[in-house]
């Protein structure tokens, strides 16, 4: 069977294969297009470096009208980052756009690492200290990285 969705994820999926942006991977579960295992490389020269960071995302049929519930499945320590995995971007809720493919929401989510809006807490331990001490937000972030490598 083969909706828009379906034929879409198709797309994202070729398109990933022959033109993938740097530190992301992505592809379909072997016998469900509808759901994606994905990686995040941590990106250079940031605390983030070296972390290899697993998310599971959810595709409905309204894709790509609607987002996918994208979650990590590793440990994560980030102001955006809800203690289940789950992440608070914009793009992810009400600044979706059919235009975003599988690429455009991981580079997104990718950024949002180095990036975060500690105004948008989804844990708040996590905004208070990159706010007030970033040396000890970076040190957590380490532990995370290295904790990256072991998870299964």
């Amino acid at each position: 069977m083969s909706t828009p969705a379906r034929k879409r994820l198709m797309r994202d999926f070729k398109r990933l294969q022959q033109d993938p942006p740097a530190g992301i991977s992505g592809a379909p579960q072997d016998n469900n297009i509808m759901l994606w295992n994905a990686v995040i490389f941590g990106p250079d020269d940031t605390p983030w470096d070296g972390g290899t960071f697993k998310l599971s995302l959810h595709f409905s049929e309204d894709y790509p009208n609607k987002p996918p519930t994208v979650r990590f499945v590793s440990r994560m320590f980030h102001p955006n980052i809800y203690a289940d995995g789950s992440i608070c971007l914009d793009i992810l809720q009400n600044q979706w756009s059919p235009i975003y493919d599988v690429a455009a929401i991981l580079t997104s989510i990718q950024s949002l690492l180095c990036d975060p809006n500690p105004n948008s807490p989804a844990n708040s331990e996590a905004a208070r200290m990159y706010s007030e001490s970033k040396r000890e937000y970076n040190r957590r972030v380490r532990d995370v990285v290295e904790q990256s490598w072991t998870a299964d």
